[in-house]
């Protein structure tokens, strides 16, 4: 009988195990955390828990441990009424955990002590989406780990580039790693805002010690590790490790000389990954559920057992039971859930609607996540804001961009919702107002980028959490805000329609996607033609700026951006081509629309680095690809664009303008050779 145990102990250990964190012990979700455990939240109109549970069943996990934090009995309820706990689960066992963990680190030592781990299992968050096949990396970390028992972990990335979607815009995660080995030498993060932190600090023996070496931040960390039993005992024997990455990982690989452990790494060029760790990852995650990139864990999968989503035209999911008024409008890339009903005028575009909702007539609501129960009264405008469960906003209310609305909060008609508040009806401790102390990245406050002066607004019936001011996120709003001036008619269409806008060209939609889109949002608005171009201008050179700051050089930038989509130029801000339009100053040919849009290029490139280089190139780009004429760029050099009289010479020049003056002197040269040649050709007339 001796002989068997080991093979038994062989076979025991091959089974694979998941641990999953429903708690990350952060408040990126603040003010809904308050009253609803983040695992819980809705993605999508399905709950975050849902996705990396069906993540799990795909990878073959038989043992699930899940550690609760916040509001354990929630999700102890969920979990029990789920499908996971039917006799049909993929799962042998799906075990709950509690404990007085304030931190990962607490977590994971609470968890060493209980014995339950038998062999490697998967370390992830409830917050991951994957679709991502886990056989090759566990095949590998099983490999590595028979030759090597001191190969304790393999951490699995995915290769997206520096500057896509799903990263963070704050503290990047920077990999100094061994490629031949496939083994991570260093980690460290890396703020993206604070120069004085904009290097890393690496150990020279790890450079003298290896032939080759790749440092790289192009790169998602997906929150998806395999370990070994080995990674809890290093838990346990250092108490000051509270966080995954910054403490652990960190820590470990420093650590090497002491205590032999090596980690490594699994790149994967494909499928889907990502963690939905902040209000601007729900928000990216959210558009590429819809967009399908995570397939098949889309809506139409229908991963809650009572969920009936169709996958209808124009990348848009209805449940049955939705009722739409004549006249509405659902454009691309909505969810709506069943019993939800909306108004007769209302538009509705790039939002997720929940079930039971009720939306008002002629109401607008734009990128904008509203869970079930809720209700948005008449003329009411809600732009890229999340409200939770049974809130009720009143009539004509406005929602700013960035505004969260928490569970069974009333609005009063009429109120306006400032950018960045954060509404509730639940107690707020102090320390809640603050950022996640172990990660002040810029991802922690808001839903959308916004102005560093933005502040909140409390009404006198809730309480209020006040966002960092220094927060910073990416929904798709502008990175710069624009001048006051272009948004002075109608503020939130601005806003709305610049979103949209960038939105698209972030993700390389058609100009005819974009253009309906826009001539939606233009029918609720009422909005003029300045309006239009006003916003197409500040989405254009906003993306223009991400680019460069990606590493696309300038001029390719506005080539890639101004010239691909001209067609939105042509079609819905310039007017006045060919002949123009008579009456304008001396009786002569004006051009008011192509004038009005170099104004407007012209003050979303003051103050920005080198904006009179990106001027140039717009305004040429412009010109070669016919969006605004000679005529045009002339009139508006001389008189149209502010600078007064033809002020093109001398210290009287803006700085914006200095490297322009090449375009408008060749424009003029041109101009005068062309007149020159037409006098000959009437002389040779007269002779003739």
């Amino acid at each position: 009988m001796a002989p068997k145990k080991p093979a038994k102990e062989e076979q025991r250990d091959e089974t694979l195990q998941a641990v999953v964190l429903a708690d990350t012990y952060e408040r990126k979700f603040s003010p809904f955390t308050l009253e609803k455990p983040r695992c819980l939240l809705p993605l999508a109109n399905t709950p975050l828990i849902e996705y990396t549970l069906e993540f799990l069943a795909h990878a073959g996990v038989e043992d699930i441990f899940v550690y609760c934090g916040a509001h354990p009995e929630q999700v102890e309820q969920y979990i029990s009424s789920s499908k996971w706990k039917l006799p049909t689960s993929p799962f042998r066992t799906l075990t709950l955990l509690k404990s007085t963990a304030s931190s990962v680190g607490d977590a994971l030592r609470d968890l060493d002590k209980r014995d339950l781990i038998t062999g490697d299992f998967l370390l992830v968050s409830g917050d991951v989406v994957s679709n991502l096949p886990i056989e090759q990396a566990l095949a590998k970390h099983r490999a590595r780990r028979e030759k090597d028992k001191n190969a304790i972990m393999t951490i699995i990335l995915r290769e997206a580039g520096v500057e896509h979607r799903a990263k963070s815009r704050g503290r990047r995660p920077v990999f100094v790693v061994e490629p031949s080995a496939e083994r991570i030498l260093h980690y460290e993060e890396m703020t993206r805002r604070a120069k004085g932190e904009r290097y890393i600090h690496i150990d020279p023996d790890i450079l003298s010690s290896h032939r080759e070496i790749d440092i790289r931040e192009d790169v998602v960390d997906c929150y998806i590790d395999i370990c070994t039993p080995d990674v809890l005992s290093l838990w346990s024997d250092n108490f000051d490790y509270q966080s995954v990455r910054k403490s652990f990982l960190f820590g470990v690989l420093k650590d090497y000389e002491l205590n032999g452990k090596t980690l490594h790494y699994h790149m994967v060029q494909d499928y889907y990954c990502a963690r939905v760790k902040s209000l601007r990852a729900y928000d990216t995650v959210s558009k590429d559920i819809g967009n399908r990139w995570t397939y098949p864990l889309c809506p139409d999968s229908n991963l809650v057992r009572d969920q009936a989503y169709k996958f209808q035209h124009g990348h848009s999911y209805f449940e049955d039971g939705v009722v739409l008024a004549r006249n509405c409008h659902v454009n691309g890339r909505s969810v709506v859930g069943r019993g939800t009903s909306i108004g007769e005028g209302t538009i509705v575009t790039n939002s997720v609607i929940g079930r039971n909702c009720q939306i008002g007539k002629n109401a607008t609501v734009s990128g904008s996540y509203i869970w079930d129960g809720a209700i948005i009264g008449p003329g009411s405008i809600v732009t890229q804001s999340v409200i939770a469960n049974s809130a009720k906003i009143g009539q004509n209310c406005v929602l700013e961009p960035g505004a969260l609305i928490s569970f069974s909060v009333t609005v009063a008609d009429n109120s306006t919702i400032k950018s960045a508040s954060r509404l509730t009806t639940a107690p707020v401790s102090d320390s809640s107002s603050d950022s996640d102390a172990s990660d002040a990245s810029a991802d922690s406050a808001n839903l959308i980028d916004l102005p560093r002066s933005a502040s909140s607004t409390s009404l006198s019936s809730v309480s209020t959490i006040h966002s960092s001011p220094d927060s910073n996120s990416d929904l798709s709003l502008p990175s710069r805000p624009s001048s006051p001036s272009l948004e002075a008619a109608n503020p939130t269409f601005h806003a709305e329609a610049t979103a949209s806008i960038l939105d698209g060209l972030t993700k390389g939609d058609s100009p005819e996607v974009i253009h309906l889109e826009l001539l939606s949002q233009r029918l609720g608005a009422n909005a003029n033609d300045h309006m239009m171009r006003a916003a197409l201008v500040s989405a254009f050179v906003n993306r223009v700026s991400n680019m460069i700051e990606g590493g696309t050089g300038a001029n390719e930038a506005v080539k890639q951006v101004f010239g691909k989509y001209k067609e939105l130029l042509t079609q819905l801000a310039v007017f006045d081509k060919e002949g123009g339009r008579t009456g304008g100053v001396g009786g002569g040919v004006t051009r008011p629309d192509q004038v009005d849009l170099l104004n407007l290029v012209e003050k979303e490139c003051e103050g920005r680095e080198k904006g009179e280089n990106l001027l140039l190139f717009v305004a040429t780009e412009c010109f070669q690809k016919d969006v605004v004429e000679e005529e045009g760029v002339l009139e508006w050099w001389e008189g149209g664009g502010g600078e007064g009289g033809g002020r093109d010479q001398g210290e009287g020049t803006p700085k914006v303008r200095i490297k322009v003056k090449e375009l408008v002197e060749y424009l003029k040269k041109e101009d005068s050779s062309e007149e020159e040649e037409e006098e000959e050709e009437d002389d040779d007339d007269d002779d003739k």
